[in-house]
């Protein structure tokens, strides 16, 4: 049985639909990760929010990590476009997306969610 996020991205055309099947695909690969439909978006979990797909109205796909600001970045890929806490890299074709660089950002994502106990920020 489809899960209703991955049933969701069936919705989507052309590049944005790849994109987006693309990054389900990878995400959902990892251990103990699931994924729910939350504001008609698709959102991976763990203990909290690891990331989500905000499909934009370009034609593009979004990978937002909800605590960007808390990883390291090293990569310099990930842009907050003025948000405080969600830091996110955006794509419009799957060509474009650097596996290796992904499941690196994936990988300390799930480290912090593993190692340091989710707090919002918003209420600062």
């Amino acid at each position: 049985m489809m899960d209703p996020a991955q049933s969701h991205i069936l919705n989507y055309q052309g590049s944005q639909k790849e994109v987006m099947q693309f990054f389900h695909n990878l995400l959902v690969a990892y251990p103990e990760i699931t994924s729910k439909l939350r504001y008609n978006i698709p959102f991976y979990y763990r203990k909290s929010w690891i990331c989500y797909l905000n499909p934009t109205k370009d034609g593009a796909v979004e990978l937002a990590f909800p605590r960007g600001n808390e990883l390291s970045n090293h990569q310099e890929l990930l842009e907050s476009k003025g948000r405080k806490q969600v830091y996110s890299i955006t794509y419009s074709l799957r060509e474009e997306i650097p596996e290796d660089i992904i499941n690196e950002i994936i990988q300390e994502a799930i480290l912090l969610d593993d190692t340091v106990p989710y707090k919002s920020k918003r209420s600062k």
